[in-house]
């Protein structure tokens, strides 16, 4: 049996976060990865046009650590902020129910309506009950405007777009709180040549061992991993699984996690998010906007396209099939999507909207190692769930990964930040995040 003083398991960005973290202050480490290549759920495809399956944004990179590691490794960005599913504040063409498309003045109504009662959410989701959801907190803050039906539903309706947009979940299924992170400082920004760069960089030099499907982590004396591939042993233990995996019952835990980690990992979730790109022979859409969104029943499940064509150097829609949409596709075949995605988006441009050349989707929800694409905070949830469950167990085995950082979860900062802090757990002292990236 192979020993270390730490054993990584999962080579996404958290875990490479804590490895290189740890090897740097001299210990001996081991990170164990289940898939046949590194990075998790930050996955590059590059058969043909460069394209980033998994995450995608830097959202906001003020003060972003994963800015900073980016600019050090020379990885080549582009702004594009339009992945908080805001608004307004970068070009938009919205089309009203009718499939035409609004005046300026009318997306500006329509802007100002959102924010007022994102205004008015403050306070709603500030009295909530314990069990209150998302919707019941929107609701409260509708109906104290003096609105009518119609503008009361548009607002609604982008309400519940927001939640699936942002959280991958029907808007009655995420916790009032689930969206109390949904803010953004600084500009966005996409990677042309794609993220998997930073796992790559932040993987050079560590003892990487792939298709190691962990199946048992028995903490009860020292740390003892059980893998396909073998049995390893070490003084302590970093584990990102994505919750989805540790929900699975996949991978034994033994003994189970304590309960203030498991009361917490029981009310987080694993989201339906999946993405669509449409690649076309030429561009029918308007040009100079960022994102193209459709208002009205039709826009059920189809209702915003973001414009990828200077990041793939070819006419490129990428759309999300997002919590119910994501669930009712789930076993379609890509050219069924993409014609109940083209049917939309005919309402919308008619006869000049031609047969793409090519249609790529994902499917997170069907991969053994992820489960979904991220966590979200179900109703009941509170925001402490995700710290709590990253509470050191029994002083030597720590969880990390998207869903155990309060701050930003559910992005690749929140990865990072999670793996700073894991390390520095298991270290018993400070280190500087920037070392990850000294000397880059």
């Amino acid at each position: 049996m192979d020993r270390f003083d730490t054993i990584v398991v999962g080579a996404g960005v958290a875990g490479l976060t804590a490895a290189r973290l740890l090897r740097d202050a001299g210990r001996r480490i081991v990170v164990l990865e289940a898939r046949d290549r590194i990075g998790g759920r930050v996955h590059t495809d590059r058969t043909g046009a460069t394209t980033d399956l998994g995450a995608s944004w830097i959202h906001g990179i003020a003060d972003s650590p994963v800015a900073e590691a980016t600019a050090a490794f020379g990885m080549r960005s582009t702004e594009f902020s339009v992945g908080g599913y805001q608004v307004d504040s970068r070009p938009i063409a919205y089309f009203g129910p009718d499939g035409h498309r609004l005046s300026d003045d009318a997306a500006r109504t329509f802007a100002a309506d959102v924010h007022e009662v994102d205004a008015a959410l403050v306070e709603s989701i500030a009295a909530s009950a314990a069990d209150a959801s998302y919707r019941d907190v929107t609701e409260v803050a509708l109906t104290s405007r003096d609105w009518d039906a119609e503008r009361t539903q548009r607002v609604r309706e982008y309400l519940e777009h927001r939640s699936e947009e942002q959280y991958g979940v029907w808007i009655e299924d995420l916790a009032a709180h689930g969206l109390d992170d949904d803010q953004i400082d600084g500009d966005e920004v996409v990677f042309p040549d794609g993220y998997d760069v930073l796992p790559a960089r932040l993987a050079e030099g560590l003892d990487v061992r792939l298709e190691h499907v962990v199946t048992v982590i028995d903490w009860s004396d020292g740390i003892r991993i059980r893998t396909t591939r073998g049995e390893f042993s070490s003084d302590s233990a970093v584990v990102t699984l994505p919750v989805g995996v540790l929900q699975s019952g996949s991978v034994e835990i033994v003994p189970p996690l304590p309960a203030t980690n498991g009361d917490a990992l029981a009310r987080l979730r694993m989201n339906a998010f999946e993405k669509v790109f449409l690649r076309f022979p030429e561009r029918f859409w308007d040009d100079g906007v960022y994102a193209l969104r459709q208002q009205g029943p039709e826009g059920r499940w189809w209702h915003s396209w973001y414009d990828l064509t200077t990041l793939h150097d070819e006419p490129t829609l990428l759309t999300f099939a997002a919590g119910p949409a994501a669930i009712a596709t789930r076993d379609w075949d890509d050219e069924r999507v993409a014609e109940s995605v083209l049917s939309q988006l005919r309402r919308l441009y008619g006869d000049g909207v031609s047969e793409p050349v090519s249609v790529h989707r994902t499917a997170w929800q069907d991969d053994p190692f992820a489960h979904g694409s991220y966590a979200y905070m179900k109703v009941g949830a509170i925001t402490a769930d995700h710290d709590d469950l990253a509470t050191p167990i029994g002083g030597i085995l720590h969880l990390a990964g998207e869903a155990t950082w309060t701050d930003d979860p559910a992005t690749v900062t929140a990865a990072m930040l999670s793996g700073h802090r894991a390390a520095e757990r298991t270290l018993g002292w400070a280190v500087a995040i920037e070392q990850l990236w000294a000397g880059a």
